[in-house]
């Protein structure tokens, strides 16, 4: 299992010690009230795809939250603990992704899971993680599926899959747009914005004109843009991440060249908008956090300031800001568990996170299944790349 670190500035000779009796700890959310020593690193761990067919978001997402972190140890940590973040990658595959996840957790000195990509994964990980107790911080899906309700140690912070279909709907029907079809993944997040398209057209009496599915290879998007286009929508909503998105987007300016394209924000990495060229011109895509370019908010100040002093060659993407962001509201969880944290007092201080604002981005905890922020704001391709408001 590869894996990258966020390494913390050097610490006491009794960080041997520490690591060494947190090992002894149960794997539940209660851990002793006191640790041996308060002076050793929190450390947390992710499962992510930073390769496969989804590589290109992980790979942003991952960045962002090192960043994030990053800039946290240097000044000196949350009460002056570092945060260790341990990276490894499952290429967007569900067995790759438990195996991690499992390690992660047989290891005892692991305070926490972070940001664990794609809902395939996230879902097979949280049984085993509800039982546990472990905090599950910022898993990175917008499905209802890992919004469980019962579950007090499980935060989700970004908007939903459902909130950003909602929105791309909602702006089709305002333009007058009202033969829509879909296009989607065909694995459970596929299914899951395909459902809450179905529903969101349905508050309009609306039904999809058409509907087809894409293999997670793209092998068959040309066939599926050849049965959308024979049913004459006009526009089409892409429940599509990575190389799907690319195919199918290829093969739609192929056949349909001026057809409209909205996609939610999981297909929104710099690189795969890059890689579409001018297939991607005019879509419109749905995001969860601001532009990473919008310097009038303090929060995308403070990201630039941390994703240039990380020195990561990557551009700064709408994905590298919400891993940014997840870093800096799980630190802020931290800060308020005190001092010498245990994983209970953690999940009750995230839970008090009520309207808290990093600077033009709010979140509030309020109950199991939900998520902490609704923010979504539409965005599109211009002719040079950019994405722009």
């Amino acid at each position: 299992m590869q894996r990258t670190h966020v390494s913390p500035t050097p610490s006491s000779p009794s960080r041997r010690r520490i690591l060494g009796a947190m090992a002894t700890l149960p794997l539940a959310a209660h851990l002793p009230a006191r640790a041996t020593d308060d002076t050793g690193p929190i450390k947390i761990a992710q499962s992510s795809a930073l390769t496969g067919p989804l590589g290109e978001l992980g790979q942003a997402m991952t960045a962002g939250a090192k960043a994030g972190f990053a800039a946290i140890n240097a000044k000196g940590g949350v009460n002056g603990r570092q945060i260790e973040l341990t990276v490894a990658d499952d290429g967007y595959d569900v067995k790759r992704a438990l195996a991690n996840v499992s390690a992660f957790m047989d290891d005892r000195s692991n305070f926490a899971l972070f940001n664990c990509f794609g809902t395939p994964a996230v879902e097979a990980m949280l049984p085993r993680v509800i039982e546990s107790g472990i905090p599950f911080f910022a898993p990175f899906t917008g499905a209802l599926s890992a919004r469980p309700r019962n579950a007090r140690n499980v935060f989700n912070i970004r908007a939903s899959y459902a909130e950003e279909a909602e929105q791309l709907v909602q702006q089709l029907v305002t333009i007058g747009i009202r033969r829509i079809a879909v296009a989607y993944q065909n694995n459970n997040f596929g299914k899951e914005v395909f459902n809450a398209a179905q529903q969101a057209l349905a508050r309009y009496k609306l039904e999809p004109t058409a509907a087809a599915t894409v293999e997670n290879n793209a092998s068959d998007a040309a066939a599926a843009v050849t049965r959308i286009a024979a049913a004459e929508p006009e526009a089409v909503l892409l429940g599509l991440a990575g190389k799907p998105t690319m195919e199918f987007a290829h093969a739609l300016r192929s056949q349909r060249k001026g057809l409209p394209m909205y996609a939610l924000s999981i297909m929104g990495a710099a690189a795969t908008v890059k890689a579409m060229g001018a297939d991607a011109i005019g879509m419109t895509v749905s995001q969860i956090v601001p532009l990473p370019n919008n310097m009038a908010l303090p929060v995308v100040r403070d990201f630039q300031l941390a994703w240039k002093a990380a020195k990561v060659a990557q551009e700064p993407s709408h994905l590298a800001l919400e891993g940014y962001i997840n870093a800096r509201v799980f630190a802020e969880a931290l800060r308020r568990a005190g001092k010498n944290p245990t994983r209970s007092s953690f999940i009750d201080s995230t839970w008090s996170i009520k309207q808290f604002d990093l600077g033009g981005f709010a979140v509030s905890f309020s109950e199991g299944g939900l998520n902490a922020s609704h923010f979504v704001e539409l965005t599109m391709v211009a002719r040079d790349g950019r994405l722009i408001r």
